[in-house]
């Protein structure tokens, strides 16, 4: 190979590098400055509302003072500014106002000292400068994930959604369905109230294998309702085909390993229908699914599948083995007098195919 055509090669191979390396870096900067309008606007609609509060405060009818108030500002910064300033919009820059001000408030109050950045170049600075802004400020979510989560009127629910929607990166469509599929009730149910509280400043940390799982799962996204019957191989196919949204719907820290695992005993072969590890936890998670009452069997069976991956597949230095039976009904006697009360491995939850009522997981869990 001559050497001028080396040259070539090289420049070639450097040219795509340093391609790669500045199309990363633009997206990472598109990403950060996405993020950074975001929050701004979220934060200028609060004081938006926070203004208009102050001159309301000043009015005397003050209901009657309200509504003519907002009609009128919303007409001339709609003619002004454009979009965004809907009377609609203006109402729920309140609720937002009202829900966070004190949570603002307390923001503000830790960070009042002065962060000095280091001479660099300037577009360092900059980009520094936006991250400070975004740490800086108490709002991490969109506008649109801030409006669904103040329609929630409990506050200490509203927080839980709030934490674990910055911590998971929920998508507005995502935090939706983890609100409407009552995920702080089903993680609540489990919960006596000390734990409850801490849903609510902490999310929901997973260090025990009772922390991971829920004590029922929704699996509306598997289109299952609408169909009159269905076989335990239907509902695997089914979450194997969505198997995204099964991940989400398990929760933190669940990497799905196999389908159908095949282990050999005493010359009899099983089937495990769902293999999967938990990274937080460090340790393997079977899941057996069962379309009708669970049975004593079941957890048997289960129990056996658990021992024998503890016996001849984790590593040493790997966690014990967890067992989750998805089934649609249970008797809690059966699991108590089957597993013993020293069970910490195996566990039955119910999963539903639809969107539970939220109002009847609220009053079993306040009983």
């Amino acid at each position: 190979m001559s050497r001028k055509l080396l040259y070539v090669i090289m420049a070639k191979i450097t040219t795509l590098q340093l391609f790669k390396n500045i199309q990363t870096l633009v997206a990472q900067s598109r990403q950060e400055l996405y993020v950074i309008a975001n929050t701004t606007l979220t934060e200028t609609y609060f004081h938006i509302r926070r203004l208009i509060v102050e001159h309301e405060q000043q009015g005397s009818n003050r209901a009657e003072y309200a509504k003519n108030i907002l009609k009128q500002l919303s007409e001339k910064l709609s003619k002004s500014l454009g979009k965004g300033f809907s009377v609609d919009n203006l109402e729920n820059m309140r609720r937002f106002y009202l829900a966070y001000k004190t949570t603002y408030s307390d923001h503000t109050n830790k960070n009042k000292s002065p962060i000095t950045l280091p001479r660099k170049t300037a577009a360092l600075q900059k980009s520094e400068t936006l991250s400070r802004k975004l740490n800086l400020s108490p709002f991490k979510l969109s506008w649109s994930h801030y409006i669904l989560l103040t329609n929630i009127d409990n506050p200490i629910e509203r927080k839980f959604y709030e934490i674990e929607g910055i911590a998971e990166n929920w998508s507005l469509r995502e935090l939706k369905r983890q609100y409407e599929s009552a995920l702080f009730e089903r993680l609540a149910l489990s919960r006596n109230k000390t734990k409850v509280k801490e849903l609510s400043k902490k999310g929901h940390l997973v260090k025990s294998p009772a922390d991971a799982i829920k004590d029922s799962y929704i699996l509306e996204f598997l289109d299952l309702q609408e169909q009159e019957f269905y076989s335990e191989n239907d509902l695997e196919t089914a979450i194997i085909d969505k198997l995204k949204h099964f991940l989400l719907e398990l929760g933190k820290g669940f990497l799905f390993v196999e389908r159908q695992k095949r282990i050999k005993m005493d010359g009899d072969d099983y089937k495990i229908d769902l293999v999967f590890y938990h990274r937080i936890l460090r340790c393997f998670v079977l899941i057996d699914l069962k379309i009708g009452t669970l049975k004593h069997q079941d957890l048997g069976q289960l129990q056996m599948y658990v021992n024998y991956y503890d016996e001849e597949i984790k590593a040493a230095d790997e966690n014990k083995t967890i067992g989750i039976i998805l089934c649609k009904n249970k008797k809690e006697s059966t699991i108590k007098y089957t597993l013993g009360k020293d069970n910490k491995q195996i566990f039955a939850s119910k999963y539903k195919v639809y969107f539970p009522e939220k109002q009847i997981l609220q009053l079993v869990r306040e009983e």
